[in-house]
């Protein structure tokens, strides 16, 4: 039952807490532990993102400010210190998180895997994003000489609008290379921008049997096989070929054909060429493939909001990685509730209302119940956030 329950109670009765046992038992994270658990951690990391503490400081302000709560919302009997806090995210292994993190992806994409799209198949968007980070304080995150910095490559599931897979690395590895860690499914569609326009990638992907989106970069020299270079069709195409690259070194990168489709953006006033090995579906659905990888876009809105990028909660690798993966299984939670509670809203307007409702005791279901409220709670919330680009 959840009457009565504050709303953050609520939130972590979605959450498989035996499975995040046996995973702590796994890497005996709970070893010579006596009172501050990692449940009791992950549920303060959490709370931490969902209320968007902007520094440690600051959560475990109001942690202390509402202690005589603390054991309702599950964040144990002891009084939480910044300095427990700080220890734990710094010393504990970060793959109990991860692995968790995980296990809540599987679990939100296997849920939303019904939700309606154009096209029947599975398809994902990969692209990063770089979190700027001080040197001086962040010494394992080189970037350039007097900055430091990370990226997290994401490949995102724009069916589900679940991320399927993280890749955290500092910010100057290659786009490119992160490439080769994606773990590729036969028959699903990889959309990815220009920047990892890498023909001996793209061949490797085409030989395994799955399919790719990519924009064309550069001045590609090849013939054209089969197609119009102007067609006088619907939907803004202008151009659906079949070519063969001649250039010298292109050719030998990718020796088969190549599908390329032109599609004039009537907002943008200007014409985008994107290449496939797919030569099943639609010029239209390429076109509208791709368009859909903005939603990687607007979930890195999100993680660089709610990371609160300027001030991570620690200066280790291991507690920089604790965030971001506490930072997913709340997103995760949240597309759950979303499905499980049947809300029909975006995970994002879901985030909002309940970002702003944590210590109340409506249950959650209630708090959609009455649509001009809600609306109302996310145009304020919406105004509050500030993202950085």
């Amino acid at each position: 039952m959840l009457t009565g329950k504050y709303v953050f109670a609520q939130l972590i009765e979605f959450l498989p807490q035996k499975t995040f046992q046996r995973i702590v038992m796994k890497y005996q994270g709970d070893k010579y532990i006596k009172s501050f658990s990692c449940w009791n951690q992950l549920l303060i990391m959490m709370y931490g993102q969902l209320s968007g503490c902007e520094s440690l400081r600051e959560l475990v302000c109001i942690m202390s400010a509402h202690s005589p709560k603390s054991y309702h919302l599950g964040f144990g009997k002891s009084l939480i210190t910044r300095s427990n806090l700080a220890k734990a995210n710094a010393n504990r292994d970060c793959k109990i998180f991860e692995e968790f993190a995980y296990k809540m992806i599987s679990i939100a994409q296997g849920k939303r895997i019904t939700r309606e799209f154009e096209i029947s198949g599975r398809f994902y968007a990969f692209d990063s994003t770089t979190i700027d980070l001080c040197l001086n304080l962040f010494w394992w995150a080189s970037f350039r000489k007097t900055k430091g910095g990370i990226k997290v490559h994401t490949l995102y599931d724009v069916v589900t609008q679940i991320p399927t897979f993280l890749h955290i690395t500092e910010a100057k590895v290659n786009d490119m290379n992160a490439m080769d860690e994606i773990p590729y499914e036969p028959n699903a569609y990889y959309i990815f921008d220009r920047g990892y326009f890498d023909l001996a990638r793209l061949f490797t992907i085409n030989l395994i049997r799955s399919n790719f989106i990519i924009r064309e970069r550069g001045q590609l020299q090849y013939e054209i096989i089969e197609g119009e270079d102007l067609l006088e069709g619907s939907d803004n195409i202008l151009y659906d070929q079949t070519i063969r690259l001649t250039g010298l070194q292109t050719r030998k990168k990718y020796p088969v054909l190549l599908r390329r489709v032109g599609y004039y953006s009537v907002e943008h006033k200007r014409t985008f060429t994107y290449l496939t090995n797919n030569f099943g579906i639609s010029a239209k659905y390429v076109a509208l493939l791709y368009k859909n990888r903005w939603q990687v876009e607007l979930f890195f809105k999100w993680i660089k909001q709610h990371l609160h990028i300027k001030s991570f909660w620690g200066v280790t690798e291991n507690a920089v990685r604790i965030q971001i993966y506490a930072a997913i299984t709340a997103y995760c939670l949240v597309a759950i509730i979303e499905h499980d509670l049947k809300l029909n809203r975006s995970t994002f307007d879901v985030l909002r209302v309940l970002s702003m409702s944590l210590f109340d005791k409506t249950p959650i279901r209630e708090l959609f119940e009455k649509p001009e409220i809600v609306d109302d709670i996310i145009e304020v919330s919406s105004a509050q956030l500030c993202f950085n680009f």
